[in-house]
């Protein structure tokens, strides 16, 4: 009689154990109050002095619950040194030297499907007792997959988020970008824009403040989505309301330097180059803030030059160290090819860059031609080049032909 009262007592400690766990995870508490509720649960109704608990995250099996070991443990184990056979029921971990569960009697693994996802190790409170291994693996097994269930849970809504965050900074980023180019007599243009992902960092723009003038930029921000998204959105914002009052490419360049930085704090920077064109004048003007040089075409010489005079990175100081403003003047007809740093560093499968100097090359072999021809000339070669392997970086290009 006295046995059946103790089994009778025993069972009902686990009865309240379980229904402590799942009580918990049906109000779904958070991972720190499970973990809490399954060790005082542990020792409190069931027959266990010590406890600790390793849960795999991503490589590893991280400790998270530990209590009554006097011994040295390791925070976490590496998952590729640990071995369970299923058959002998022997479990092998190899650690580092000074660590040791030698004063744990014994081990859970807990499973699902066919991967390890906690282990269980464990020493009685009182040694006359037994101590139900079977219950006390599956409440361990009901918390672990909660547990999982939850981590899975979140990162299902964080991708969520991202996808929406990306899409935002998508729908941003197609907004900045001029809706026609222009295709007329006295200027022609033509945009080629691959982005490597959803979001790209590459931004350009074509803006005629009046029939004989014409600004045109092209950009490449640090970093990628919504953040690089938000700062070219600003930045984008900051140039036109300057350009709508002003023309001084200096104190245009100047002011988004302060701009990005005042936002950033040296944190993020812009490559950036912007040019103006001035039909009366027959003259270019233009910075170029450590852009790639555009490659400007004279018709009439038949010749070619970069155009790299200006000044640094935008956002990396909070005062431009230097400002050098280009010109060229007297010009006739004349193209302008503007890029970003993705074309040129497109590779082949034998690991090697396009490259400045080629693209210089297919410019010479093209001079002048129309914006539109060019780029089905260009993006061809690119093609044959790289032979299929994926880019690396956003990549855009932008012709202007001015006549």
């Amino acid at each position: 009689m006295a046995i059946q009262t103790v089994k009778y007592q025993k069972k009902e400690l686990e009865l309240k154990a379980l229904l402590e766990i799942t009580q918990a995870i049906n109000e779904n508490k958070s991972a720190t109050v499970l973990l809490n509720i399954f060790k005082f649960t542990c020792l409190v109704h069931l027959n266990i002095r010590s406890i600790l608990l390793y849960m795999i995250d991503q490589d590893r099996f991280q400790l998270k619950i530990s209590h009554g070991t006097k011994g040295l443990v390791p925070d976490h184990i590496l998952e590729e040194r640990v071995s369970y056979s299923k058959d002998s029921e022997e479990l092998h971990i190899e650690l580092d030297s000074g660590y040791s569960f030698s004063e744990l009697e014994s081990y859970l693994p807990v499973y699902h499907k066919e991967r390890m996802l906690a282990i269980l190790f464990l020493k009685k409170k009182d040694e006359q007792e037994d101590l139900d291994l079977n219950f006390t693996q599956a409440l361990t097994n009901i918390m672990v997959v909660a547990l999982e269930n939850k981590r899975f849970a979140k990162r299902q809504l964080e991708q969520e988020r991202l996808k929406r965050e990306v899409e935002i900074a998508s729908n941003v980023q197609r907004m900045l970008f001029p809706a026609i180019l222009p295709q007329t007599a006295k200027l022609k243009a033509k945009v080629t824009y691959i982005p490597h992902s959803t979001v790209g960092g590459d931004y350009y723009d074509l803006i005629k403040k009046s029939d004989d003038e014409v600004f045109f930029c092209i950009a490449d921000v640090s970093g990628k989505g919504m953040p690089a998204a938000l700062l070219m959105s600003n930045f984008q914002a900051a140039l036109r309301t300057l350009l709508r009052s002003s023309s001084d490419m200096k104190m245009i360049v100047e002011q988004l330097n302060y701009t990005i930085y005042d936002n950033t704090k040296g944190e993020r920077f812009i490559t950036f180059f912007l040019g103006y064109c001035n039909y009366k004048k027959r003259e270019l003007i233009y910075v170029n803030a450590g852009h790639n040089p555009p490659v400007l075409c004279w018709e009439g010489e038949q010749r070619s030059e970069m155009l790299g005079a200006g000044t640094t990175i935008l956002g990396a100081f909070e005062q431009l160290p230097f400002l050098e403003i280009g010109k060229r003047e007297h010009l006739k007809g004349f193209s302008i090819h503007l890029y970003t740093d993705g074309l040129t560093e497109s590779f082949n499968n034998q690991e090697e860059e396009y490259g400045d100097e080629r693209f210089h090359q297919f410019v010479k072999s093209q001079l002048c031609v129309e914006p539109n021809k060019f780029h089905k000339l260009f993006f061809e070669e690119l093609k044959s080049y790289t032979e299929g392997v994926e880019q690396g970086d956003d990549i855009t290009l932008l012709s202007i032909k001015f006549q």
